[in-house]
């Protein structure tokens, strides 16, 4: 994945000190995710040097010195890359022609290479899918060909388990529909639901503390749920 920031001094332009080292953080850290980070602009200028210094690869097309800034800016340009011995880098940076540009990138150890004076190949690309005749002569001459062009249903882990467990009980059916959901149990009746006036005396029972008031409570109440009515006598 690889981000492209045209025109890079709008960008920075004005840009608090805070957005400037975000930027930078971002830069930073977003190389060792793999992550390309390429910021466009006619000046070197144009990037502030926290952020121009985490960039590895550098291509720097023709730059002409008419105004003294002109000049600072070759120089800043140059002074960016490793030096060549067969070349004066400042130098080259004003007398490259269309399709030219100075090169440094990053070797395998993460090194800045020397600058190099090297031809821009053009870009190959097009604008939308490519189809079916350009896929294939692409994938037919790519380093892969003949590598991925066949799919392959290779046996799973659970394929092979389950073969060596036939093979150990072969006459253990293979389960292979969904169990049937269980019925669920009848529920069992509900109990009768009490009156009102007797729920009113069962609490006023169980709030009764003494032997005196439950005696009571029975007495009173007890014609009224149909007990037989009265007190009863101790013998």
């Amino acid at each position: 994945l690889v981000f492209f920031f045209d025109e890079a001094h709008l960008l920075f332009d004005d840009a608090p000190p805070a957005l400037v080292q975000k930027v930078e953080q971002v830069v930073r850290l977003i190389r060792s995710k793999g992550v390309g980070v390429y910021f466009v602009t006619q000046n070197p200028l144009d990037i502030p040097d926290a952020v121009l210094g985490q960039l590895g690869n550098r291509v720097q097309h023709a730059l002409r010195a008419f105004t003294p800034r002109d000049q600072k800016a070759v120089s800043a340009a140059a002074e960016t890359f490793r030096p060549n011995p067969k070349f004066d880098t400042e130098a080259e940076i004003t007398a490259l022609g269309v399709g030219e540009a100075l090169v440094s990138v990053l070797d395998e150890r993460g090194i800045p290479t020397i600058v190099e004076r090297t031809k821009i190949v053009p870009p190959e690309s097009r604008v939308g899918p490519a189809d079916e005749e350009a896929k294939s002569k692409t994938l037919a001459s790519g380093p892969f060909a003949g590598k991925y062009d066949r799919e392959i249903d290779r046996e799973s882990a659970y394929e092979q388990l389950k073969g060596r467990a036939q093979e150990r009980q072969p006459d253990l059916p293979v389960q292979t529909e969904e169990p049937t959901r269980r019925e669920p149990r009848p529920r069992a009746p509900s109990r009768r639901t009490d009156t009102p006036l007797e729920s009113m005396a069962k609490s006023v029972m169980r709030s009764a503390g003494s032997q005196i008031g439950r005696e009571l409570v029975r007495g009173i109440l007890g014609g009224l749920l149909g007990g037989g009515g009265g007190r009863r006598r101790r013998r």
